[in-house]
Protein backbone atom coordinates (compact mmCIF):
# COMPACT_ATOMS: atom_id res chain seq x y z
CA UNK A 1 0.00 0.00 0.00
CA UNK A 2 3.17 2.25 0.36
CA UNK A 3 3.00 3.00 -3.03
CA UNK A 4 -0.28 3.81 -3.76
CA UNK A 5 -1.58 7.48 -2.87
CA UNK A 6 -4.38 7.21 -0.34
CA UNK A 7 -6.58 9.99 0.14
CA UNK A 8 -9.17 10.41 2.86
CA UNK A 9 -12.80 9.34 2.01
CA UNK A 10 -15.76 11.89 1.47
CA UNK A 11 -17.73 12.21 4.24
CA UNK A 12 -20.94 11.01 2.96
CA UNK A 13 -20.57 7.77 1.02
CA UNK A 14 -22.57 5.12 -0.23
CA UNK A 15 -20.28 2.15 0.83
CA UNK A 16 -22.54 -0.99 1.92
CA UNK A 17 -23.85 -2.71 -1.67
CA UNK A 18 -25.52 -5.64 0.13
CA UNK A 19 -28.00 -3.07 2.00
CA UNK A 20 -29.31 -2.55 -1.66
CA UNK A 21 -30.29 -6.33 -1.76
CA UNK A 22 -33.46 -6.89 -3.07
CA UNK A 23 -33.65 -11.46 -2.98
CA UNK A 24 -32.32 -12.75 0.48
CA UNK A 25 -28.62 -13.66 0.50
CA UNK A 26 -26.94 -17.08 0.94
CA UNK A 27 -25.58 -17.19 4.58
CA UNK A 28 -22.57 -19.42 5.79
CA UNK A 29 -22.84 -19.43 9.29
CA UNK A 30 -20.41 -17.89 12.24
CA UNK A 31 -20.42 -21.94 13.55
CA UNK A 32 -20.21 -23.20 10.48
CA UNK A 33 -17.28 -25.12 8.06
CA UNK A 34 -17.74 -24.98 4.23
CA UNK A 35 -14.87 -27.41 2.72
CA UNK A 36 -14.82 -26.81 -1.50
CA UNK A 37 -15.40 -24.84 -4.01
CA UNK A 38 -18.34 -22.40 -3.80
CA UNK A 39 -19.84 -21.02 -7.32
CA UNK A 40 -23.07 -18.98 -7.54
CA UNK A 41 -25.12 -15.79 -8.07
CA UNK A 42 -26.62 -12.95 -5.83
CA UNK A 43 -25.15 -12.23 -2.24
CA UNK A 44 -22.90 -14.49 -0.17
CA UNK A 45 -22.44 -13.75 3.62
CA UNK A 46 -19.61 -15.36 5.31
CA UNK A 47 -19.90 -15.44 8.76
CA UNK A 48 -18.17 -19.05 9.64
CA UNK A 49 -15.15 -20.45 7.62
CA UNK A 50 -14.83 -21.46 3.81
CA UNK A 51 -11.60 -24.07 2.67
CA UNK A 52 -11.85 -23.24 -1.45
CA UNK A 53 -11.92 -20.99 -4.16
CA UNK A 54 -14.90 -18.68 -4.90
CA UNK A 55 -17.00 -18.12 -7.98
CA UNK A 56 -19.30 -15.36 -7.16
CA UNK A 57 -21.57 -13.74 -9.72
CA UNK A 58 -22.77 -11.35 -6.76
CA UNK A 59 -21.30 -9.56 -3.74
CA UNK A 60 -19.37 -10.98 -1.07
CA UNK A 61 -19.83 -9.91 2.26
CA UNK A 62 -17.16 -11.50 4.67
CA UNK A 63 -17.71 -10.85 8.08
CA UNK A 64 -15.27 -9.69 11.00
CA UNK A 65 -16.14 -13.79 12.21
CA UNK A 66 -15.59 -14.77 8.59
CA UNK A 67 -12.37 -16.52 7.19
CA UNK A 68 -11.88 -17.88 3.96
CA UNK A 69 -8.81 -19.57 2.97
CA UNK A 70 -8.54 -19.84 -1.34
CA UNK A 71 -9.12 -17.75 -4.41
CA UNK A 72 -11.81 -15.31 -4.91
CA UNK A 73 -13.73 -13.80 -7.40
CA UNK A 74 -16.75 -11.65 -6.75
CA UNK A 75 -18.43 -9.30 -8.62
CA UNK A 76 -18.46 -6.70 -5.12
CA UNK A 77 -17.05 -7.00 -1.73
CA UNK A 78 -16.94 -5.90 1.96
CA UNK A 79 -14.12 -7.69 3.64
CA UNK A 80 -13.92 -7.22 7.57
CA UNK A 81 -12.69 -10.79 8.45
CA UNK A 82 -9.67 -12.62 7.04
CA UNK A 83 -8.59 -13.84 3.96
CA UNK A 84 -5.67 -16.31 2.91
CA UNK A 85 -5.11 -16.69 -0.90
CA UNK A 86 -5.82 -13.67 -3.83
CA UNK A 87 -9.27 -11.74 -3.57
CA UNK A 88 -10.26 -11.17 -7.27
CA UNK A 89 -13.26 -8.22 -6.83
CA UNK A 90 -14.79 -6.84 -11.10
CA UNK A 91 -16.19 -3.53 -9.10
CA UNK A 92 -15.92 -1.92 -5.60
CA UNK A 93 -13.74 -3.74 -3.00
CA UNK A 94 -13.92 -2.07 0.84
CA UNK A 95 -11.75 -3.37 3.07
CA UNK A 96 -12.66 -2.85 6.57
CA UNK A 97 -10.73 -1.92 9.99
CA UNK A 98 -10.84 -5.55 11.41
CA UNK A 99 -10.01 -7.20 7.94
CA UNK A 100 -6.59 -9.33 7.37
CA UNK A 101 -5.98 -10.70 3.87
CA UNK A 102 -2.71 -12.53 3.29
CA UNK A 103 -2.61 -12.49 -0.18
CA UNK A 104 -3.19 -10.54 -3.95
CA UNK A 105 -6.09 -8.04 -3.83
CA UNK A 106 -7.37 -6.34 -7.33
CA UNK A 107 -10.39 -4.31 -7.83
CA UNK A 108 -11.72 -1.89 -10.19
CA UNK A 109 -12.19 0.51 -6.98
CA UNK A 110 -10.68 -0.11 -3.32
CA UNK A 111 -11.27 1.49 -0.28
CA UNK A 112 -9.39 0.32 2.91
CA UNK A 113 -10.16 1.14 6.32
CA UNK A 114 -7.52 2.57 8.69
CA UNK A 115 -6.66 -0.94 10.90
CA UNK A 116 -6.85 -3.04 8.24
CA UNK A 117 -4.28 -5.40 7.29
CA UNK A 118 -3.27 -6.28 3.63
CA UNK A 119 0.06 -8.76 3.60
CA UNK A 120 0.78 -8.34 -0.21
CA UNK A 121 0.23 -6.83 -3.24
CA UNK A 122 -2.73 -4.29 -4.27
CA UNK A 123 -3.71 -3.75 -7.87
CA UNK A 124 -6.31 -1.44 -8.61
CA UNK A 125 -7.79 -1.54 -12.40
CA UNK A 126 -9.54 1.63 -12.98
CA UNK A 127 -6.41 3.30 -12.02
CA UNK A 128 -8.28 5.74 -9.33
CA UNK A 129 -6.02 5.82 -6.26
CA UNK A 130 -7.10 3.61 -3.13
CA UNK A 131 -9.11 5.37 -0.55
CA UNK A 132 -8.36 5.16 3.09
CA UNK A 133 -11.34 6.06 5.27
CA UNK A 134 -12.24 5.68 9.15
CA UNK A 135 -14.69 3.33 9.84
CA UNK A 136 -17.38 4.83 11.72
CA UNK A 137 -20.50 1.66 11.63
CA UNK A 138 -20.33 -0.29 15.11
CA UNK A 139 -18.32 2.84 16.92
CA UNK A 140 -20.17 3.95 19.90
CA UNK A 141 -20.14 7.46 20.34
Amino acid sequence: MSEQKVREAPAILKRRFLERATVSPTFIGAESVFVGNLRGRGQFVVCGEVHGDGELAGGLNLSVTGSWHGNIHAQQAIVAGTITGSLTVIDKLEIGNTAVIHGKVTARTVMIAKGAVVDGEIEVTSGVPVELFVERRGVKR
